[in-house]
């Protein structure tokens, strides 16, 4: 693959993460911000280069690294020599973005749980939508932890 090739693939990359963050609920400029720091070279970025590799405004990058580094997902990082600070994925960030979620999954199977004591003494028929909502998320909540373990034990075998 020639040198422009490779940008114009690197390009619809970004734009493919900020499409998938969309369907997630994350702005697309997050997806997109994500996506260059997955790939570009080297991992840190300032402000100017984010807002040139990604063809936005400054306000709109500082915005969504604000987001970013709420969400856990990106860090700023000050490097020696440097008067603007930097920005890169945080590490481990995507293993706390999951066990964030498995907080998530705990609460909408409490709901499930309240909902079927709700309806204790309806019709089975009734039940049955909570009682589907229930399981899927117990099933998650009770799996997930040690879905977690394995990964941060194969983690630190390939460490």
């Amino acid at each position: 693959m020639d040198k422009a090739q490779y940008e114009l693939e690197l390009k619809h990359f970004v734009e493919d993460v900020g499409l998938v963050m969309e369907q997630l609920g994350q702005p697309r400029m997050a997806g997109r911000l994500v996506g260059w720091l997955l790939v570009c070279d080297p991992p840190h970025q300032s402000m100017t280069e984010l807002v040139e590799a990604l063809q936005a405004s400054k306000a709109s990058i500082s915005n969504t690294t604000r987001l970013l580094i709420h969400v856990g997902l990106i860090e700023r990082i000050s490097l020696p020599g440097y008067r603007h600070d930097h920005y890169r994925l945080k590490p481990g960030a995507w293993v706390q973005l999951t066990k964030a979620r498995l907080s998530q999954i705990y609460t909408i199977r409490q709901l499930a749980d309240r909902g079927l004591a709700l309806l204790a003494g309806e019709r089975p028929e009734l039940k049955q939508r909570l009682s589907e909502m229930q399981s899927v998320y117990a099933f998650w909540e009770e799996e997930m932890p040690l879905l977690l373990e394995r990964l941060e034990q194969t983690q630190k075998k390939l460490a």
